[in-house]
C-alpha cells in the first residue's frame, strides 16, 4: 500500500527513465528516498485488526453445566445452546442463556449495555420481542459478571450467535475510510503529476519543434530535460516528511495521554465538529458514591472522589462530623454493616503513566506529581458506596465488623427487595441491620431516628421521608432506605434456631417494628475535569453528544450537570429511534444531545445519521457496546484504562488516562498539526515551483540545465527535508481552541495558500535563474570549449543557483511559520528545531560544495566572496519584496489586522 501513491508511481517512472538513460546515481538515490518513505509510513501506521481476538479474550476459559444428570466442568469453548448453565457471584458468562432460576442473581452488564448499576435477574417470561437489551431480565449475556447470588441458565447461544458476537460482526462490517488529510494529500499528488507532466510536454514538445536534426545527443538532452523538470515539480519528501510530522504529533499527544493506534487520524481530530461520547465509564467514574443523605429530617451532602475514602459531609453547607451526629452515625453504621462489598488499595502507582487498564472499578489519588493510591471494590458497586461513605465517616469496614460480628444474612432478593444482617456486638447485644428500596422499608418502619432517641413516626414523618426520595430520584439519584431494630431473644430462640428457617420465615420474624435510619442518595458521578472540557470543546465550535444505555432520566442529570444541555434539554430513547423515519432520525440526530436506553446499532445509527448531516465525528467509548460506532466514526476513542479490549482495537486513539479533557487536548494537537503541514506544503510547494520554474525558463530559453536532477533531489531531500520536519513539530498557536472547525472538504489551498506559494516560487525561480545567468554569461571559460558544454562555466553557475536556491528557502521557511504574523514576529526561541535544521542544511550545502567526495558527486564548483554575495542577495530579495509590501499596505500592526482578518 505504500507504493501506491501517484507521487511515489511517478518518481518510480522517473527513476526508470534515469537509469534507462544512464544517470544511476539519480535511479539510486530517489529508490532509496521511495523505500525510507515507505518503511516509515509501515512502521507508523502498522496495527493488527485483533476484535474478534479480543472478543474471544472476554469469553469464561471454563463453565459450569448440568449435563447427564451431572455437575461438569467444561471449557467454554465446548458449551452448545441446550447446556444448563450454573452461575455463582465472581463468574464470568460464557454464552448467552436464559434464565429458569435466579434467587438473588445480579449480573454487572456495564460493558454490554452501558447500564453502572448491577442489573437484578429474574427467570420469569418477558413477553415484549422489542424490550430493549439493557431491560431482557431473564437472560444473561456473553462476558457480562456476576456479582450476587446464583442461577441456572438454559444456553441458547455462543461464539458469534451471542450479543457480542452480533457486536464482533458489526465491526467487520465497518470499512475503513480515508481521513481528510489523505484525500487532500491524494489530490494534491494528482494535481502536482497533472502539471508536472503537462510542463514537461511542453518542453519536450517545444524542444522537438526547434531541433532540425533530432539526433541521439538532442533527444538524450530533452529527455533530461523532462527527467529534471519531474524530480523538480514532485516533492519527493512530502510523503516521508507528513509521515514524520504526524509521528512527532503523536509522541507530542502521548505526553499528553492521547494514544493514537492510526496515524493519519490525528489530523481528523483538528476538523472534528461532533463528539458522540458514551456516559459510563467516560463522562462519569464508573464508581458508585453516596452524594446525598437525609437522616433524623436533616438533609446532608457528601463530597468525594469515587471510591476515594476521602471527603466531607456538609449541613447546610457547613462541614460536620457525623461521629458528632447520631442519627447520622448510626444510618452509616447500619448501611456498611448490611453490605458484602470490600473496599480494596491497591499497589501505589506513579501518576502520569496512563500504559495500561486498570481492571474492575476503581478511584485514583489526584494529586499530580504524587503517588496515586489506587482503590477499588469488591462486589456490588452500591453496597461499595455505602462502605466507601461510612469510611468517610469515620467508620472503617474492617473495625465495624471486629467490633459488631454478623451472625446471620438475609440476602437481598428482588421480590423482597431488600436484605437484612444481624450483628453482635462485644457485651452480647443484637442488632438487626436493613436496607433496601425506600418504599418497601418505610412499611415495615414503626419508629424512627430523631437526635439520637427512637421516636414514634408520624404520617406527617412518612410523607416527609416520600417527598425526599422523590426529591433524590428526580436527582438521578439512586435511593436506599436504611433501617435498624435492637434484638431480644427468648429462650431457646438465637440466630442459629434463625438460620434454619426459610428466608420468608426469617425475614417475617425479623424485619417488624424497623427504626427508620434515613435515606442515602447515589449516583455515578461525572468526572470532574469533564464539564470544563465540554465548554471548551463548545468554544472550539465542537458539539457534545451523550449516548449511552442507562436510563433516560439518569442520562438527563448527568448532561445537565456536565452542561451538554440545559434545563430544557430532553433526551431520545431506542425505542423512540426504532419509530422514526430516516429523514425524522437526522432531524432528531441534529437537535437533540442525549440518546438513552440505546443498543450498538442505534449507536451505529446515530454515528451514520451526524456523517450524513456532514459532521466529522468523533466516538469515545470505553464498552463493548461502544466498539461498532467507535470504528464507525471518522475518529474513534476508547478508554485506557477501563476500555474492553474489543473497544481498543476498534479505535483510532487510546485516551492512555480515561480522561475525557484529554480529548480536547487530542484536538488542540491535531490543529496544530494539520497547521503545520499546511506550512511545510507552503515551504516545499514553494521550493518546488521555484525549481520548476528555472528549469521551464532555461528550457524556453535554449539554455543548459540551471540545476541537475540529483542537484534538484539533493535540494528537496536533504536541505528542504530538515527544516520542513522542524516546520512541523511548531508549537500550535495561541488562538488554535478558538477558530470553528474546518470543513472536511477545505482545499489544501485554501485561505489564499496557492497564491501564496506561487507569489513566493516566482521570486525563488527568478532568483535561483538569475544567478545562474549572471555566473554563466561572466565566468571565462575554457578556450575552445562551446560554453554549453564547458564544466568551468557550467559548474559554477549551476553552483551558485543552487546556493541561491538553498539560501532562498531557508530564509522563506521562517515566513512559513505563520499565516497571520510577520517573519519578525514568531520568536526562533519557540521552535529550536527549527534554527538547528536551517544550520545543518547550510552546513549540507557548504559540504556539498567544498568537500570533494561531494563535489564530485553534485558536480558543483568552490564559490569566491563576490559570488556569495550576489547569492546572498538575490536570495532575500524575496524577503525583502515581501516585507515591503506588508509595510505598504498594512503598517505596522500586522497582529492586529490577522486578529481582524480572523475574526472576519
Amino acid at each position: 500500500a505504500q507504493f501506491q501513491d501517484f507521487m511515489v508511481v511517478v518518481l518510480l517512472m522517473a527513476t526508470a527513465i534515469s537509469y534507462g538513460m544512464g544517470e544511476t546515481a539519480d535511479a539510486i538515490t530517489i529508490v532509496v528516498i521511495v523505500v525510507l518513505n515507505a518503511v516509515l509510513g509501515f512502521v507508523q501506521e502498522y496495527r493488527a485488526e485483533r476484535s474478534l481476538e479480543a472478543l474471544k479474550e472476554l469469553a469464561a476459559p471454563t463453565a459450569r453445566v448440568i449435563r447427564d444428570g451431572r455437575e461438569v466442568t467444561v471449557s467454554a469453548r465446548d458449551l452448545v445452546p441446550g447446556d444448563l448453565l450454573l452461575v455463582e457471584p465472581g463468574d464470568r458468562i460464557p454464552a448467552d442463556a436464559r434464565l429458569v432460576e435466579a434467587p438473588g442473581l445480579e449480573v454487572e452488564e456495564s460493558a454490554l449495555t452501558g447500564e453502572s448499576l448491577p442489573v437484578r435477574k429474574s427467570a420469569s417470561w418477558v413477553g415484549d420481542p422489542d424490550v430493549p437489551l439493557g431491560d431482557r431480565r431473564n437472560m444473561l449475556y456473553m462476558g457480562t459478571t456476576v456479582t450476587r447470588g446464583r442461577g441456572r441458565a438454559l444456553v441458547v447461544a455462543t461464539g458469534m450467535q451471542t450479543e457480542m458476537g452480533r457486536i464482533a460482526h458489526l465491526i467487520q462490517e465497518v470499512g475503513e475510510e480515508e481521513t481528510p488529510l489523505q484525500r487532500r494529500l491524494a489530490q494534491l499528488g494528482r494535481w502536482l503529476v497533472a502539471g508536472c507532466l503537462i510542463v514537461c510536454a511542453i518542453v519536450v514538445a517545444a524542444g522537438l519543434l526547434r531541433e532540425e536534426r533530432l539526433t541521439g545527443p538532442v533527444i538524450s538532452q530533452l529527455f533530461m530535460a523532462g527527467v529534471s523538470l519531474a524530480v523538480a515539480a514532485i516533492p519527493e519528501g512530502l510523503p516521508a516528511i507528513v509521515t514524520v510530522s504526524l509521528a512527532l504529533g503523536v509522541q507530542r499527544m502521548i505526553r499528553r495521554n492521547a494514544i493514537v493506534r492510526r496515524l493519519q487520524s490525528v489530523e481528523t481530530l483538528g476538523c472534528a465538529t461532533v463528539i458522540c461520547s458514551d456516559k459510563t465509564g467516560t463522562l462519569t467514574k464508573n464508581e458508585m458514591m453516596v452524594r446525598a443523605a437525609w437522616v433524623g429530617g436533616r438533609s446532608y451532602t457528601v463530597t468525594g472522589d469515587g471510591y476515594r475514602p476521602s471527603g466531607e459531609f456538609l449541613r447546610e453547607g457547613r462541614p460536620v462530623s457525623p461521629q458528632q451526629e447520631p442519627d447520622l452515625a448510626q444510618a452509616l453504621k447500619s448501611a456498611a454493616l448490611c453490605s458484602n462489598a470490600k473496599l480494596v488499595q491497591a499497589q501505589p502507582a506513579r501518576r502520569g503513566r496512563g500504559d495500561g487498564a486498570a481492571g474492575g472499578r476503581s478511584g485514583r489519588s489526584h494529586r499530580p506529581g504524587m503517588v496515586q493510591v489506587v482503590f477499588s471494590v469488591q462486589g456490588d458497586p452500591t453496597e461499595g458506596a455505602l462502605v466507601v461513605a461510612a469510611q468517610k465517616g469515620g467508620y472503617r469496614p474492617a473495625v465495624l465488623q471486629d467490633r459488631y460480628r454478623r451472625v446471620l444474612e438475609v440476602p437481598f432478593e428482588s421480590e423482597r427487595r431488600r436484605m437484612s444482617v444481624i450483628t453482635e456486638d462485644g457485651d452480647g447485644g443484637y442488632l438487626l441491620h436493613v436496607k433496601g428500596a425506600p418504599d418497601v422499608i418505610l412499611e415495615l418502619s414503626t419508629h424512627m431516628l430523631r437526635d439520637g432517641r427512637i421516636v414514634p413516626l408520624t404520617d406527617q414523618d412518612r410523607q416527609a421521608i416520600l417527598d425526599e426520595n422523590l426529591r433524590m430520584a428526580d436527582q438521578a439519584l439512586r435511593v436506599l432506605a436504611v433501617a435498624y431494630r435492637p434484638l431480644s431473644f427468648a429462650a431457646g430462640e438465637g440466630p442459629d434456631q434463625l438460620a434454619e428457617l426459610s428466608t420468608d420465615e426469617a425475614a417475617a420474624r425479623l424485619e417488624r417494628n424497623l427504626v427508620f435510619l434515613g435515606l442515602l442518595g447515589m449516583i455515578d458521578p461525572p468526572r470532574p475535569e469533564v464539564k470544563q472540557a465540554v465548554a471548551a470543546a463548545r468554544r472550539a465550535g465542537i458539539r457534545t453528544v451523550m449516548i449511552t444505555g442507562d436510563h433516560p432520566a439518569t442520562a438527563l442529570a448527568v448532561a445537565r450537570e456536565l452542561g451538554i444541555v440545559g434545563a430544557e434539554g430532553r433526551a431520545v430513547t431506542g425505542r423512540e429511534l426504532d419509530q422514526l423515519s430516516h429523514s425524522e432520525l437526522i432531524a432528531a440526530v441534529e437537535e437533540c444531545q442525549v440518546f438513552a436506553r440505546v443498543s450498538p446499532q442505534h449507536k451505529l445509527q446515530i454515528v451514520r445519521a451526524l456523517k450524513e448531516l456532514g459532521e466529522v465525528v468523533a466516538m469515545t467509548g470505553d464498552g463493548v457496546n461502544d466498539a461498532p460506532a467507535v470504528k464507525e466514526a471518522d475518529i474513534g476513542i476508547a478508554m485506557g484504562r477501563t476500555g474492553t479490549d474489543v473497544t481498543k482495537e476498534a479505535s483510532a486513539m487510546i485516551l492512555a488516562d480515561d480522561n475525557y479533557a484529554t480529548i480536547v487536548a487530542a484536538v488542540e494537537e491535531g490543529r496544530g498539526i494539520y497547521d503545520n503541514i499546511r506550512k511545510f506544503i507552503r515551504y516545499l510547494l514553494s521550493c518546488n515551483t521555484g525549481e520548476v520554474l528555472t528549469m521551464f525558463l532555461a528550457a524556453v530559453m535554449r539554455l543548459p540545465l540551471p540545476l541537475l536532477p540529483i542537484q534538484i533531489l539533493f535540494v528537496n531531500l536533504v536541505t528542504d527535508g530538515l527544516p520542513a520536519i522542524a516546520l512541523g513539530i511548531d508549537p500550535p498557536e495561541p488562538d488554535v481552541m478558538r477558530r470553528p472547525p474546518r470543513r472536511p472538504d477545505e482545499g489544501v489551498f485554501a485561505r489564499r495558500l496557492g497564491i501564496k506559494i506561487l507569489g513566493r516560487g516566482t521570486l525563488i525561480g527568478l532568483g535561483t535563474l538569475t544567478a545562474f545567468l549572471v555566473a554563466f554569461f561572466t565566468l571565462p571559460g575554457t578556450p575552445g570549449v562551446a560554453p554549453l558544454d564547458d564544466p568551468a562555466v557550467l559548474n559554477p553557475a549551476r553552483t551558485m543557483a543552487l546556493a541561491t536556491l538553498v539560501c532562498a528557502q531557508l530564509i522563506h521557511v521562517f515566513d512559513c511559520r505563520s499565516e497571520r504574523r510577520a517573519i519578525w514576529e514568531t520568536p526562533l526561541s519557540s521552535n529550536p528545531w527549527l534554527v538547528a535544521a536551517v544550520a545543518s542544511s547550510v552546513t549540507a550545502l557548504l559540504l556539498a560544495i567544498y568537500w570533494p567526495p561531494l563535489a564530485a558527486i553534485f558536480e558543483t564548483a568552490p564559490l569566491q566572496a563576490w559570488q556569495w554575495l550576489v547569492v546572498l542577495l538575490l536570495a532575500s530579495a524575496g524577503e525583502l519584496l515581501v516585507a515591503i509590501r506588508r509595510l505598504i499596505l498594512f503598517g505596522r500592526p500586522v497582529r492586529l489586522r490577522a486578529h481582524v482578518e480572523e475574526e472576519a
